[in-house]
């Protein structure tokens, strides 16, 4: 796993948007395709925005999962993520193979059928986030390390869902569904690239305890620091509370 420090989220978001590009690209040029996750959230907006500016990427070439979504809540809804999967990136991009969540279907018949096409090849490269609790997709603490299904039924804890009404996809707590269907940690884990994008000063304890402390279902994202091709792209604000001789594997100091 490789920590990368930047100064700020849009110098972050482009720095990681390239070197997603170039794992797609190298994907497609080895293989005639390439196979991603995408998380979608507030967090996410500048990063994916970059990858969908990118010009050397041919997406038609391109199959996109989803790492989480609601269940019971329409795709008309603001804090929907498929809805914001299509905003951010498939219809920026012209994506046509894509893979939507469908929380307000039957989850179970929609963790099948997602479950058995993610299953189906190898994932090049998964975006993912860092939740405020530490989550890693909708997997909450005490996270599931241990499960094989490509897809979980998922409770929510408060923690999460007060993230959702901080971020203002809703009013209140009432509103923020109790349960979500989640990736699976270890098929996150499954992917050849893992790419963490976690700006801003909201997450910095997550980082703390994700990245200096132990490895654990209690800090959901501290797995990802098993996986040999992993990278941490966090701002000055992520990582203010990491001790002062954590190494970065390269710091931007520059301000835009």
């Amino acid at each position: 796993m490789e920590l990368k420090l930047f100064s700020d989220k849009i110098t972050l978001a482009q720095a990681a948007a390239n070197q997603a590009g170039q794992a797609i690209v190298n994907a497609i040029r080895e293989r005639g395709q390439a196979r991603l996750i995408a998380a979608t959230a507030a967090s996410q907006l500048e990063f994916l925005d970059a990858l969908s500016r990118t010009p050397v990427i041919d997406w038609e070439k391109v199959e996109v999962f989803h790492l989480d979504e609601y269940i019971d809540l329409p795709i008309t809804h603001p804090g929907s993520f498929r809805k914001m999967l299509l905003d951010q990136l498939v219809s920026k991009t012209g994506i046509k193979r894509y893979y939507l969540l469908g929380g307000d279907a039957d989850p179970h018949e929609v963790v099948r059928r997602v479950g058995e096409a993610l299953s189906a090849a190898p994932v090049d490269i998964a975006f993912v986030g860092v939740g405020e609790n530490g989550h890693l997709a909708f997997n909450d603490p005490p996270a599931d390390f241990e499960t094989e299904e490509p897809y979980l039924i998922v409770n929510l804890d408060e923690a999460c869902r007060r993230q959702q009404v901080g971020e203002a996809w809703f009013w209140d707590l009432s509103q923020v569904p109790e349960q979500a269907i989640s990736m699976s940690v270890r098929q996150i884990l499954k992917a050849k690239e893992i790419l963490a994008v976690v700006p801003d000063s909201r997450k910095a304890a997550a980082v703390k305890k994700c990245f200096e402390g132990d490895i654990s279902p209690m800090a959901p994202a501290s797995i990802l620091r098993t996986h040999p091709n992993a990278t941490i792209y966090l701002d000055h604000n992520s990582a203010a509370l990491l001790k002062a001789g954590t190494h970065f594997s390269n710091e931007v100091l520059h301000t835009r």
